[in-house]
């Protein structure tokens, strides 16, 4: 079984990944991660990289590798924006959220790779910023939307639940799926 989980910042695509891995006996990939990795080698803020994928294309010919690697893989769940086009055989689920609350979430991480987040107000603009960015990105280099909510099997919003409440939800949509 594959599950690919997409979705907006903040939403719980990261959680639930840790989740179903440890459920379901899965390994587990994040291109959040792999961004960040990236990010830190590079020397930049997640957002500065960002920012520099919307002038070139490297940055994410560098990400894609990673996809093409798990194509041959069986059995894995990855957390992943683009996901959904990489590994169309997967289950692919999209978990939306207000932006103030995803914004809550990010904020209260205090990742340090993403230290433009300042402030709530702050992270809630970056936010912004990096959904822009990517749907330029992601409509320039591979003519996808990712806000096209056909692309996804399941699509579930995580704005007013818990971690343990989006956890149960996801699981049981995708045993559902599976029947």
């Amino acid at each position: 079984m594959i599950i690919t989980l997409s979705g907006c910042p903040g939403s719980g695509k990261s959680t639930v990944a840790d989740f179903l891995a440890k459920r379901l006996n899965l390994k587990r990939y994040s291109g959040g991660d792999f961004m960040r990795e990236l990010a830190t080698r590079k020397g930049v803020s997640l957002l500065e990289l960002s920012r520099k994928a919307e002038k070139s294309f490297e940055v994410d010919k560098e990400i894609d590798k990673m996809y093409r690697r798990l194509q041959k893989e069986d059995n894995f769940v990855i957390d992943s924006r683009l996901g959904f086009m990489f590994l169309p055989n997967s289950i692919k689920i999209f978990l939306s959220v207000n932006p103030k609350t995803g914004a809550k979430r990010i904020f209260g991480q205090k990742r340090r790779i993403e230290r433009e987040n300042t402030t709530l107000t702050k992270t809630l603009e970056n936010i912004r910023r990096r959904e822009k960015s990517e749907r330029l990105r992601y409509k320039k280099y591979y003519g996808i939307n990712i806000d096209d909510l056909s692309n996804y099997d399941i699509i579930i919003d995580t704005s007013n639940m818990n971690k343990r409440e989006v956890n149960n939800s996801v699981f049981k949509a995708i045993k559902k799926f599976n029947q």
